[in-house]
């Protein structure tokens, strides 16, 4: 469950996009996995300036709380609506209607350093 077009962090985000325009971010199949049982997802305002690294909200699940990291440095310009009410998705869809949000990229290079698919699964077979 590691698809070929997406970027990976070390921290389990995906990047979905080539940095021309807005990035889509959320959480790998393997992070949510982790996670157990989705229940909370705290994310940033429309507007907000993110740096490589930051802290871009929180995902409460029912085994503990983690940070969500912001791959790349931007600014959020969406966030999923649909997990306030609805968490869980991430669980059921963490590539699809579980993303998180979008971000317009500071540097659209970023997006190539990131880890492709290989690098990711080598990082999660370890």
């Amino acid at each position: 469950m590691i698809p070929g077009d997406l970027r990976y962090t070390a921290e389990h985000e995906w990047v979905a996009g080539d940095g021309s325009g807005p990035v889509r971010v959320g959480i790998t199949h393997f992070a949510q996995d982790a996670l157990g049982d989705i229940v909370f997802v705290q994310l940033p305002d429309e507007g907000t300036a993110v740096q490589a690294g930051d802290s871009l909200g929180e995902i409460e699940s029912t085994k503990s709380v983690s940070e969500i990291y912001a791959p790349i440095a931007g600014t959020v310009v969406a966030k999923n609506a649909s997990l306030g009410d609805e968490p869980e998705l991430i669980n059921a869809e963490p590539y699809a209607a579980g993303w998180l949000v979008e971000i317009v990229p500071d540097d659209a290079g970023d997006i190539g350093r990131l880890l492709d698919a290989e690098a990711y699964k080598a990082l999660t077979e370890t």
